[in-house]
Parts: C-alpha cells; sequence; structure tokens
C-alpha cells in the first residue's frame, strides 16, 4: 500500500508537457523553415583562405607546433616545481635501469637503452602536449625493435660471415654483429619516426581508434609472453640464439628446454634474488602507496646492489656471469641512419610507428580527462615523430611512453613536462660520467627487471572472464590479437588483429537486430513489443526498425528481416495472387469447352451423369465452381496481409548512411508493399541520410517527400488519417 502511494505520488511530481501541432512530413517541414543562405566556395577560394596569414594565425600555428611556448611562460615555480622535481628524480631512477634492460629486449648493447632514454624524452618537452607521460624505452617497443635486428642481423652471421677461432676474433665477431644490429635498430627508429610525422601534418590522427581496447590489450599480453621467453635466456644465464618471426616463442622456448643443463647458477640465483626484492618493493608501494611521500626506487636499488655484488664477488670471472660490459663514455656524435635498409624494414615500421602512438595517445587521454586538460592527437604524432626521427641520428631506436614510468611520474606530483626533462637530464649525467660503474651488472639482473615490469600485462589475462561476461565479441578480438600475436610474430599478429576487428565491424552492420516497435500507451514514445508488456501496436500499422546503415552488404537482410517481422511479403502475395488468376482462367475456359456430341443412343445416360456429377450451378459446372472456390479461399489467404495491414512505417532513426544499394532496395520495398496496399513511409531520418537519398536520386513522381516524417508519432497518424480517408 506504502508503495503504491509512493509510486502515485511519484507520478504527480513528474513534469509533464503538451504540445499541439500539425503533423509534418518533411516535404510541410521544409516548407514552414528557412534554410541559411551559404554561398559556395570555389577550390582557389578554399585555398586562399587557408593560405591567408594574421598575426592571430600565425601565433596559434606556433602554439601548436611548439606547445611549450604557450605552457612555460606561465609556468607557476612555486606550485609546480617542487613536484615537478621530485616526480623527474623518481622517474629517472625508473629510467636509467629500464633503458639498459631494454635495451636487450631491442638486441643492441645497453648504452643504446641509455640514448634511447635521452634525446627523445628530452625533444619530448618542446613538442608533447601531455603533461603526464613518460616518454623513452618501453618493452613491447623495443621487442618488436630486436626482432627486426635478429631477423635482419641472425646470430648465424658470426659463423658464416666471419672467422671467429679465437677469444679475440670472437669479440670482434660479436661487437660487428652488434653494431649491425644497431643499424637496424637506429633505421627503423628514423623511419618509423617519419612515418609518424607525415601522419601527423596529413591530421592523421584518428588512426589509433582502429586499434580497439581489446585489441591492444590482447596484442601487450602476447608481448609480454614474447618479452619474458626472450629473456628466459639471461635468467639462467644460458648461450641460445635469438628467434624472430612466426613460432618465435615455440623455437626460444626449446632452445632454452634443449639447453636448461648448461644452466649457471650463480646467475640463476642472483636473478631470482633480484624478482624478489623487486616484487617486494612494488608490493610495499602498492599497500602504502598513500603513507609513502614517493615510491621506493627498488629498480635502481637492485642495479646498484647487483653491480657492487657482481663487482666484489667478480662474478664475472670466477662464476662466467654475463654482465652488461662496456659502457662508453660520453654523447656519439650524430650520424645519418643507413638508408639503404629502408626497404627491408618498411612494413615493420609502420606497425611500430601505429603501435607506439596507440599506446602513448591512450596513456596521455587517460591522464588528461583526469587532470582536466586537452591533448592534440595529431600534435602527439609529431611529437613522437621529431623524438623518434630526430633521436635516430644520435643512435636511438623507437620510442614510445611507458606505462609504469607514466604512473610513477603521476602519482609523484609531476604537473608538467618539466618533470620528463629532469629525468632525461639523470639519464645525461649516468652517459657523460658515471655510466662506466654499471659495466660489472649482471644481464640477469636486467632480466629480472625487465621479467618483474611485466606483471601488469600478465595480469591482463583476466580480460578473458570480463569480455565473457560483457562482450563475446571483443573477447574474440582479444583471443585473436593474443594468439595471432604469440604464434605468427608481433608484426603479423597485429595485422591479423586488425583485418579480425575490421571483420567484427563488418559483421556486426550485416547482422542487426531488427525490431517491431510499439507505441507506450498516450504518448509519443515507441519500444520494442518484445520487451515491454505495456507497448502496444496501432492496428495495421507497422513499425520496423534496424539498428544499421542501409548499404550493400546488408540491404538483402534487411528486406528479408522486413517480411519475417511484418509477416507480410508482397513477392509471395503477388505470386500467389498470379497462380490464381491463371487457375481460374484454367478453370473458366475448361468450363465454357464446347462439348462434342455423342451418339444419340448414348445421350440419355450423358445426360443421367451430367445431371448427377455436373449439374451446372449459376452458369457454371459445380467442379469448376468448387476448383474456384478452393483457390479463391488459397488467393485470400495469400493475397491478404495478416491482420489487414495497410501502413508499414521505417524508423531511419539508427541508420547514419545509405549507398546507392539501399537506396534502390528501399525504392523497391516501397514499390512492392504499394502493389499490395501497403502504404510505405519513413521516419525520424536524419540530414546526411537524407542529402545523400537526394544525391541518388531517390526521389520522383512515385516516391516524394511526402513519404519522410520528422517522427514516428507523425508518420503514425499520418497513416491514421490516410486510413480512416480510404475507408470512408
Amino acid at each position: 500500500m506504502e508503495h503504491d502511494q509512493e509510486h502515485e505520488s511519484c507520478c504527480e511530481q513528474t513534469q509533464r508537457y503538451c504540445v499541439e501541432r500539425p503533423i509534418y512530413n518533411q516535404e510541410l517541414l521544409q516548407g514552414h523553415l528557412h534554410r541559411r543562405e551559404r554561398a559556395p566556395q570555389t577550390l582557389g577560394q578554399r585555398i586562399a583562405q587557408s593560405c591567408r596569414c594574421s598575426s592571430k594565425k600565425l601565433k596559434s600555428r606556433l602554439y601548436s607546433c611548439l606547445p611549450i611556448l604557450q605552457w612555460l611562460p606561465r609556468y607557476p615555480v612555486k606550485e609546480y616545481l617542487l613536484g615537478d622535481i621530485i616526480s623527474g628524480i623518481s622517474t629517472g631512477v625508473m629510467q636509467l635501469p629500464q633503458g639498459l634492460a631494454y635495451a636487450l629486449l631491442a638486441a643492441v648493447p645497453p648504452v643504446f637503452g641509455l640514448y634511447s632514454s635521452f634525446y627523445p624524452v628530452f625533444l619530448y618537452t618542446f613538442f608533447g602536449t601531455s603533461k603526464h607521460i613518460s616518454i623513452g624505452t618501453f618493452a613491447v617497443i623495443s621487442m618488436m625493435v630486436g626482432g627486426v635486428a635478429v631477423r635482419e642481423v641472425p646470430d648465424e652471421i658470426i659463423s658464416t660471415g666471419y672467422n671467429c677461432t679465437n677469444i679475440t676474433d670472437s669479440l670482434d665477431c660479436y661487437s660487428a654483429r652488434d653494431e649491425k644490429r644497431v643499424q637496424v635498430a637506429v633505421t627503423l627508429g628514423f623511419l618509423s619516426g617519419i612515418i609518424q610525422l607525415c601522419l601527423g601534418l596529413l591530421r592523421f590522427g584518428f588512426v589509433a581508434i582502429y586499434l580497439t581496447e581489446p585489441l591492444v590489450r590482447g596484442f601487450t599480453t602476447a608481448a609480454a609472453v614474447h618479452v619474458f621467453t626472450s629473456q628466459l635466456k639471461y635468467l639462467l644465464g644460458i648461450k641460445t640464439s635469438r628467434y624472430s618471426g612466426p613460432l618465435s616463442v615455440v623455437y626460444s622456448i626449446a632452445a632454452v628446454l634443449s639447453k636448461i643443463t648448461t644452466t649457471n647458477i650463480a646467475a640463476l640465483i642472483v636473478g631470482l634474488i633480484c624478482i624478489v626484492l623487486l616484487l617486494i618493493g612494488k608490493e610495499i608501494n602498492l599497500r602504502f602507496k598513500k603513507q609513502l611521500p614517493v615510491p621506493i626506487p627498488m629498480e635502481i636499488i637492485v642495479v646498484i646492489i647487483g653491480t657492487g655484488v657482481s663487482a666484489g664477488m667478480n662474478l664475472s670471472e670466477s662464476y662466467k656471469v654475463d654482465v652488461v660490459g662496456n659502457i662508453p663514455q660520453g654523447l656519439r656524435a650524430p650520424a645519418v641512419p643507413e638508408l639503404h635498409l629502408i626497404p627491408a624494414v618498411f612494413v615493420d615500421a609502420i606497425a611500430i610507428a601505429i603501435v607506439g602512438f596507440s599506446m602513448a595517445v591512450s596513456m596521455a587521454k587517460i591522464f588528461a580527462l583526469k587532470h582536466g586538460y586537452d591533448i592534440d592527437g595529431n600534435q602527439e604524432l609529431i611529437a613522437l615523430g621529431i623524438c623518434n626521427s630526430v633521436g635516430s641520428f644520435f643512435q636511438s631506436f623507437s620510442i614510445t611512453c611507458s606505462m609504469s614510468r607514466s604512473l610513477v611520474q603521476e602519482s609523484t606530483g609531476g604537473k608538467t613536462q618539466i618533470a620528463g626533462t629532469l629525468s632525461s637530464i639523470m639519464v645525461l649525467l649516468v652517459i657523460v660520467a658515471i655510466g662506466y660503474l654499471f659495466e660489472p651488472l649482471p644481464q640477469t639482473v636486467l632480466a629480472a627487471i625487465v621479467m618483474v615490469n611485466l606483471k601488469g600485462m600478465f595480469k591482463q589475462f583476466g580480460d578473458v572472464a570480463h569480455f565473457w561476461r560483457t562482450s563475446k565479441i571483443e573477447l574474440a578480438i582479444w583471443v585473436v590479437a593474443f594468439v595471432a600475436s604469440l604464434f605468427l610474430g608481433l608484426d603479423y599478429g597485429l595485422l591479423s588483429a586488425v583485418a579480425f576487428a575490421m571483420i567484427t565491424v563488418i559483421y556486426r552492420t550485416q547482422s542487426p537486430q531488427y525490431r517491431i516497435l510499439g507505441q507506450i500507451p498516450d504518448t509519443d514514445i515507441y519500444c520494442d513489443v518484445e520487451e515491454y508488456e505495456e507497448v502496444k501496436e496501432y492496428p495495421g500499422i507497422k513499425i520496423f526498425q534496424a539498428n544499421a546503415p542501409l548499404y550493400f552488404a546488408n540491404s538483402e537482410s534487411y528486406t528479408s528481416a522486413l517480411k519475417k517481422k511484418t509477416e507480410v511479403d508482397p513477392c509471395a502475395i503477388l505470386a500467389a495472387r498470379r497462380k490464381a488468376q491463371k487457375r481460374h482462367a484454367r478453370e473458366i475456359k475448361k468450363a465454357n469447352k464446347p462439348r462434342k456430341k455423342a451418339n444419340k443412343d448414348m445421350e440419355a445416360s450423358v445426360k443421367h451423369e451430367i445431371a448427377n456429377e455436373e449439374l451446372p450451378v449459376n452458369g457454371k459446372f459445380a467442379s469448376a465452381v468448387s476448383g474456384l472456390q478452393d483457390t479463391s479461399d488459397d488467393c485470400e489467404r495469400f493475397v491478404e496481409p495478416k491482420a489487414n495491414i495497410h501502413s508499414l512505417v521505417l524508423d531511419f532513426t539508427p541508420v547514419n548512411f545509405v549507398d546507392s544499394v539501399g537506396a534502390k532496395t528501399l525504392k523497391s520495398i516501397i514499390k512492392e508493399y504499394k502493389e499490395v496496399g501497403v502504404g510505405v513511409c519513413i521516419a525520424c531520418c536524419s540530414g546526411p541520410v537524407l542529402t545523400e537519398l537526394t544525391r541518388l536520386n531517390f526521389f520522383d513522381n512515385t516516391v516524394t517527400r511526402e513519404l519522410l516524417f520528422h517522427s514516428i508519432h507523425d508518420a503514425v497518424l499520418a497513416c491514421q488519417v490516410k486510413a480512416r480517408s480510404i475507408s470512408q
């Protein structure tokens, strides 16, 4: 009782509106409206307008190309500087060990990871629009770079291309191999940067939308497996070849297992201790996030401890533990990338450019939304392109945004790109001053850092359960992206995943949901009749809705669903009508056919048979009348639409475009239903769709704009008025 009273009081408080207006079709509505006058511009006028320059326009373009000119003069030193300094130092101590570690993934000496952690980061300060992301080396991109470097310069080149008979020659061979791999990685970075720069200048920032979240998460999860597998040999201290391309994960695991008996116990112990320390540090940072002023920099602590232990115990000589080795002091002179390698790495550069941009812009959007500022996707492309292309002249490989470092930079109080600049300066100090101190660092320590940083990516396996509950199609995209990237390699896997994602879009438009709508009593609101009990259909009127565009791929299914849902098939009705007419004509012809005169001695018996079997009824023989009656019943059953439907309303609210095939299909539907006495009208047709229909010559003498209505309710009322006028 109390619930009913509350419901009644709620209904009384509900606001109501009452509008009295004419029933508008498109032609009548356009007659009451006045279009704004727009003078059409010629191509020359458009070009002249775009090339016209004013001080305001020049200033806007300059700020767009160099965002630092906009925010640096307004930088509030007292409010932001301390937070940026703390954030920059915290990010820098992460940037250093990750730069060394991810260089191993890129199949280049560790010092090139430091170069990639300095030049691009410093350049992003001037050209980037995000205040919180940390640019630099990233596991997925480094893995993709390493795959290309190993493919172009495989380990076999040592045995086939060089004479490596003694230790000195062997070191020279490895050095020559690494130098060639550096050239490949640098050229790849240059080309991917040029691609990003061109896409940004052409305003192609939207390309990232084709990498949907399920696709990116499935792809990065597979990349995490690739990265983890590639680090097993460093953790175990065994010597195996590095593989790239399809089934590289399988080959890598098989190679590790085949040499598992040669595991270096000292390297394994050091690596496992580092993994435990790093996991403990991450757990402490997570649990005591609010209590800690800054996260514990466990990675740099592990690097320092590992370096000290290795140098003190001489692990390299005493236990044959592989170490980082020579780290040249100072910066390299700029050099032009090897341009003759471009044809070999072009496709890989496209994949790296798009994946790198997608990673960066997705993180940038998250932080921009959280802190209330805007980022420019096209400018981000340009910024990444400059970072990669210019950085390649200084021996850096492809970079993007690092998720873990970005989270640290934001959580430790970073406010602007100044934090990134300070972190790059810390890396610079290591390169020019104290880099040699890290030469005894065991490679197993770097492998431990890489593996622990994959923890967040491995958590993405939980997406399977999430997408199973929410969307089976997105689950399929995730699984295809993961499986394809895992077994075909990251480049072919990404291509396969994007192609599959496109196919799912086509599948969704080819298999939309079709509904028959009805009215909520005493309102102008129309809903699915199968979903709500209160919704009722108007007698004689069917309202049909499809939540997809009408184009070549789904025009046939649209027509089939329309006939099935309305239970009115004009083709079947017309076919049955023609068949009935032909049968009727045959029976008439048979009934009127002159009969041959029989012999006089048989006349009585013939008349007796006629009198008993074919007695004329109303001028026709009984058999003909009976056959006609049966045919008439069949014809009536097919020719008359079910429930005496006289009108059909097509709801075009979800339709966002129509092509020539869709327009022809729509015109055919109107014509066919008209032939069986069912009038068709279109409701809620948007402006762009109406313009497209006009351009496709949809309207003529038989199909006029009077069939288009502003709303479903207008169309229904017009159908009712027309039906009443016909019945009278």
